[in-house]
């Protein structure tokens, strides 16, 4: 039997309009590309400040442990739980969606107790629901809740949560994976304790990276624990190490070194260049565009337009549609990406991403064009 041949992968061009990855801007890509250093080189070390630096604009923070996880956003969810909860400890969990369920397997994973405020999928988090199940359970240590749920498109009010877990004497663990970088979002000025994103959605960089960053209250929690945390690769401790031992740093790990020039030319580009009041209202202004479109052909939203997330949007099907035929369309005839839904949602619900790169006119317009080409219209 004659051995495959195999030659260089050339992906398509193609417009990234799911829940991710976004598009990625040819300056991340030419950085992704530059000479690779050694990653405790002293040139790479003033970079890694750098990028600190600009992930605290990002987050509007001055925590101290911010820094970049060298892992998908997913790691960056592990590494809130595996610091902050202990075995026995009890954490109220908001779930309204894939990924707050996800926060609940974690408390589990490393012997917590979750107690589930739950909400329908496609609504945002009640205060008042969370209010009463910390009134039942005064025991409770942390509250986790997700900002912006990529499985459903509901924005959650991450200032009122935040302020309710305050009143109980409860640390928050943020999802912050599809808001960052493309709604408001003040992890000092709400008080968040601990949050974390991926560089794959608003960001505008390949995924891998899980911006991350504690608050001093909750690097406290960690340094009074009674055992030590669960996993090596995310302990805390062991990170600051490397990421905040100036020029003296411990070796970790290897850190994904052109991942993190991109990184870094993303933020720059984001924080520096744009700002983030204006990505802000450039993602809001290019929603309310395929809003009106969609609308124009009958596509309804899942999401109340007041807790309506605008770089994620969740619509309805058209009527009597092989959802999975339109996307595939989609795909082979006009190198568009969006996304099915998810759990109850699928075969329901597409999800459209406006998200970095991604949230273009140039993009919504493509995408109503080709869904009038293919008569979606009901």
């Amino acid at each position: 039997m004659m051995s495959p041949t195999f030659s260089s992968f050339h992906p398509p061009a193609r417009l990234l309009l799911g829940p991710g990855p976004s598009d990625v801007h040819p300056r991340v890509l030419a950085a992704l590309a530059r000479p690779t250093i050694g990653h405790l080189d002293p040139a790479f070390v003033g970079m890694m400040d750098e990028v600190q630096e600009l992930l605290r604009r990002a987050f509007r923070t001055r925590n101290e442990f911010t820094l970049p996880i060298s892992a998908p956003g997913s790691a960056g969810m592990e590494a809130c739980f595996v610091n902050l909860v202990e075995p026995g400890d009890v954490v109220v969990v908001c779930r309204n969606g894939v990924f707050g369920e996800r926060m609940r397997q974690n408390v589990e994973r490393v012997g917590g107790e979750a107690v589930v405020v739950d909400a329908p999928w496609g609504r945002a988090i009640d205060p008042d629901d969370l209010r009463r199940a910390l009134r039942s359970r005064p025991e409770a240590r942390l509250v986790a809740f997700v900002h912006a749920e990529t499985s459903t498109g509901a924005l959650s009010d991450a200032e009122a949560l935040c302020a309710v877990a305050r009143e109980h004497g409860c640390l928050t663990i943020v999802d912050a994976v599809t808001s960052l970088g493309g709604v408001p979002l003040e992890v000092d000025a709400w008080q968040i304790d601990a949050i974390y994103s991926g560089t794959q959605k608003c960001l505008s960089c390949p995924p891998g990276l899980a911006p991350i960053s504690f608050s001093a209250r909750a690097i406290e929690r960690i340094r009074s624990r009674k055992v030590p945390c669960q996993s090596w690769f995310f302990d805390v401790a062991l990170l600051a190490g490397y990421w905040q031992g100036g020029a003296r740093r411990t070796y970790h790990h290897t850190a994904p070194v052109n991942a993190l020039y991109g990184l870094h030319e993303a933020l720059l580009m984001l924080v520096e260049e744009e700002g983030l009041t204006t990505a802000w209202e450039r993602h809001r202004r290019n929603h309310l565009a395929l809003r009106e479109g969609l609308v124009e052909q009958g596509i309804d939203f899942l999401v109340p337009e007041a807790e309506r997330l605008p770089q994620l949007n969740a619509v309805f099907v058209p009527k009597g549609s092989d959802e999975a035929s339109l996307r595939r369309r989609l795909l082979e005839e006009f190198n568009i990406e969006i996304g099915a839904g998810l759990g109850d949602l699928a075969g329901k619900v597409w999800r459209v991403g406006l998200m970095g790169q991604s949230s273009s006119p140039h993009h919504v317009q493509s995408l109503l064009n080709a869904l009038h080409q293919m008569g979606t219209c009901v």
